[in-house]
């Protein structure tokens, strides 16, 4: 499968590109900067330089052509304000969601934030409650597209870039917890081949089952 991963330079993407091409898919990384590309060459990917925050539907439509499946695992960052949190973790999700539709590509996962319905909480810090208000608004907007979109949606703990374990807890609700961004990208992986994901909410934290397991029991009703 040819698939395209928006915020291509980021440690989950980085990650799952290395995974994609090792299995012999074709994994293309989105990146705003160009420095980025050997990066993104060296994990097997293909680099694709468009700014999701200053393009269009239609010119990322051309970015799309081909592509199997997109996953979306871009976001601001430490460091950049509420109003990033916006244009990027809200508005650049539902971008690609657009851009995705006009290619004919139906499949879509969405990494995005462990408890983000239940909102954030009334003494959260501004920033961060602009992220989870932009987390779950891109999240609500996808899940409005099931006609058009064959989506699921991927919400880890707090991330650790501590060594990947290969056991998952996974799950529509699970206790808040950490996981590796090792196994995050690896969840991914294996959500991409399992049609049984397809409309569900998945939280996912590290735990005690092997993610092949955890990604069939929790598809399993």
């Amino acid at each position: 499968m040819r698939i395209v991963i928006a915020g291509g330079h980021g440690k989950i993407a980085l990650r799952l590109e290395r995974l994609l091409a090792e299995r012999g898919d074709v994994p293309v990384g989105l990146i705003r900067n160009p420095d980025h590309a050997d990066d993104v060459r060296a994990a097997g990917a293909e680099p694709v330089v468009v700014d999701l925050e200053d393009t269009t539907a239609t010119r990322l439509t051309e970015k799309l052509m081909g592509a199997d499946a997109v996953v979306f695992a871009a976001g601001a960052g430490p460091g950049s304000g509420a109003a990033r949190k916006a244009t990027v973790d809200r508005d650049a999700a539902v971008l690609l969601a657009d851009a995705a539709s006009l290619a004919g590509i139906r499949r879509y996962v969405m990494v995005s934030a462990i408890g983000v319905d239940d909102g954030p909480a009334p003494d959260a810090e501004p920033v961060w409650a602009a992220y989870v208000e932009a987390k779950r608004a891109a999240d609500e907007e996808l899940r409005g597209r099931s006609l058009e979109t064959d989506w699921t949606i991927l919400r880890p703990g707090r991330l650790t870039d501590d060594p990947g374990t290969g056991r998952v807890r996974l799950a529509p609700k699970v206790e808040r917890a950490a996981v590796t961004r090792d196994d995050v990208a690896a969840v991914v992986a294996a959500v991409l081949d399992e049609p049984a994901t397809i409309g569900r909410v998945l939280e996912l934290v590290n735990g005690d089952t092997p993610i092949a397991e955890a990604v069939a029991a929790a598809t399993a009703d």
